[in-house]
């Protein structure tokens, strides 16, 4: 496994894990439900891992486009003499960028899905930070509409990832980038849940998750910050 590899499966797990732990949507539902309807933890466990794989699924769906189009650039003879500083430069723009976009989102209070809990169910509905929601605009979670929820809703900092993979044509680096990100994602709403289940507290997060676009912006402009000037 060369450095590059080792940087990318690290940004991949650091961006999984961090966005699954400081969004109590993809951990608060299960155990809510889990505790109102008696489920053994057999169950919870498995409706937790099934979600996990539904929000991968997307994510990975969304990758592949990028890795289809790096794949193919490759493919122009042009290309081939720059790919390597030109695909580090591609990141390091897109890590610019998506961090510019965390901070503009968390600026502006952009609507985002959120779970509210009420006599032992459990609500969506869509709200700004500090925004009071109607209860008619709240939505009843059932484990179909959790199911769902996590299919539409992807993590979009994967795509340069596996777009940076493609253009190198390395199917290596793109199934271990999958791969990391789908281990670390389940592992970690699985943790999550567990600690929920039995009984243990969690560090509120509201705060995080506003900014966790700027987060995986920060991930990703390190990566390749380290790859275009340091050599990684």
């Amino acid at each position: 496994m060369n450095s590059t590899l080792i940087v990318l499966a690290l940004t991949a797990a650091s961006i999984s894990m961090i966005h699954t732990a400081a969004g109590p949507d993809h951990y608060l539902p299960f155990i809510v439900l889990s505790r109102s309807r008696k489920w053994t933890m057999g169950r919870t466990i498995l409706l937790t891992i099934v979600c996990g794989f539904a929000h991968i699924f997307s994510s990975v769906l969304l990758g592949l486009v990028g890795v289809y189009l790096g794949w193919h650039l490759n493919k122009i003879s042009w290309f081939q003499d720059i790919r390597g500083n030109l695909s580090g430069w591609a990141l390091l723009l897109f890590g610019l960028g998506y961090l510019l976009f965390g901070l503009r989102h968390a600026y502006l209070n952009r609507p985002h899905k959120h779970f509210d809990v009420m006599s032992d169910e459990v609500y969506v509905y869509e709200h700004r930070h500090g925004e009071a929601v109607m209860p008619g605009n709240r939505v009843k979670v059932t484990p179909l509409v959790l199911f769902v929820i996590f299919v539409m809703g992807p993590s979009e900092p994967l795509v340069p990832l596996l777009f940076f993979s493609g253009t190198n044509r390395s199917m290596a680096e793109v199934v271990v980038l999958i791969c990391v990100f789908t281990a670390c994602t389940v592992l970690t709403m699985l943790f999550m849940v567990l600690l929920g289940c039995y009984g243990y507290g969690f560090f509120r997060t509201e705060r995080l998750e506003r900014y966790i676009h700027v987060v995986s912006g920060v991930a990703i402009t390190t990566c390749a910050t380290g790859m275009v000037f340091l050599g990684w």
